[in-house]
């Protein structure tokens, strides 16, 4: 069996305490008793059942059967306070024109309408009656504008935990893009660099032994710096601090470390102060010539390359060309290309690859040196 709501229960009790005084004036002052005395309160309860599902309509009705019951019932009984819920409930729900227009006319209609030797409402009676149907509406505008702000406070904390969300997710998206990207720069040159050396150890291992020896020192140590820089990595994704010893990162003051560790022949132009770049931009420029040298090792069919760095103007100029009839690339495929794009434009720099018109691939970048502060890793 389903149970009656708050609401309905508090109505009828009210119905209740007004019907029982109702009878007990009627009992307590005698005298006849003629049909509207018992039919309009009857209609003024019911209708004050209706106030929630149809606040305005059991409003009206409310208020004409005791506009009717004052000045034409033969008893005076306390029926007032029904009109008194009926008020506050239109006003709660958002109909407070109704609220005032009825209460308005309903006033009126109790002062006039008594033209009676006998006034069942007298004039100090009816001052206080005015009073008490202006707080049954002030009182139930009140309680809404309080519930709509509760809900609205309610709502805006629930938009800030999504914000909260949704920031959190944006910012664990940024940082996997961030490791993949590291994990990229360092294994994917490591690896190529183990496989270009551990060819040409294979291919001069007869003939000029002491060149495949170098070979696989070469391929001894980055391999060790590899496991290094994944260890470091991991250890980050996992939240642990690492004893081991971490590589240093990568750095325009290790240029000569990232050209030696390319195993190609490089032609080296460095110009400006280089030693007091921003850190971002310093490993963002560190990582585009890693990569841009791993892909001349892998792709261009030669061993040597050229590499320019350049501070000026407020930017970090990279640019690395090689003359290999390797494959050409179309600009923006391959993940290193990517990687290296995305890095410049994080900064608000600039990337630019793409063949050269005398043979080879280019690869230049500019990097500003008070990248903006949302761009920034």
């Amino acid at each position: 069996m389903r149970k009656p709501s708050t609401s309905t229960l508090v109505s009828l009790t009210v119905i209740v305490a007004v019907l029982g005084a109702t009878l007990v004036a009627y009992a307590l002052r005698g005298g006849a008793v003629n049909a509207l005395d018992v039919v309009l309160p009857l209609l003024a309860s019911g209708g004050l059942l209706l106030r929630h599902r149809h606040p305005v309509v059991a409003l009206l009705v409310v208020a004409a059967s005791v506009g009717v019951y004052y000045p034409w019932a033969a008893q005076d009984g306390p029926l007032i306070v029904l009109p008194l819920v009926a008020l506050f409930t239109a006003a709660d729900r958002g109909h407070l024109t109704a609220a005032i227009v009825t209460g308005a006319v309903s006033l009126l209609a109790m002062g006039l309408g008594e033209t009676g030797g006998v006034r069942h409402v007298d004039d100090s009676a009816f001052f206080m009656i005015t009073g008490w149907v202006m707080a049954a509406v002030a009182f139930g505008g009140v309680t809404r504008n309080r519930r709509r702000y509760l809900l609205e406070a309610e709502r805006r904390a629930l938009d800030a935990e999504h914000g909260k969300e949704e920031e959190a997710r944006r910012r664990e998206s940024e940082e996997r893009l961030r490791i993949a990207r590291e994990l990229h720069d360092v294994l994917g040159h490591n690896i190529s660099m183990i496989n270009v050396q551990a060819a040409a150890a294979l291919h001069g291992l007869k003939k000029r032994p002491e060149d495949a020896e170098a070979a696989l020192r070469t391929i001894k140590d980055t391999s060790k710096e590899t496991l290094r820089e994944l260890r470091t990595t991991l250890g980050v994704l996992r939240q642990v601090d690492e004893d081991a010893p971490t590589a240093p990162p990568d750095s325009l003051a290790r240029v000569a470390d990232l050209v030696a560790a390319s195993g190609l022949e490089v032609r080296t132009e460095l110009s400006g102060p280089l030693d007091a770049v921003p850190t971002e931009v310093d490993l963002a420029a560190a990582r585009i010539i890693r990569e841009a040298l791993t892909n001349v090792s892998r792709h261009s069919g030669t061993t040597e390359a050229t590499l320019t760095v350049s501070n000026t103007s407020g930017n970090i100029m990279i640019c690395v060309e090689d003359d290999g009839p390797g494959a050409t690339y179309d600009g923006g495929s391959g993940f290193g290309l990517q990687g290296m794009r995305e890095r410049a434009t994080a900064l608000g720099g600039t990337l630019e690859a793409a063949a050269r018109p005398e043979g080879g691939f280019r690869v230049r970048a500019r990097l500003p040196l008070n990248p903006p502060t949302n761009g920034a890793e």
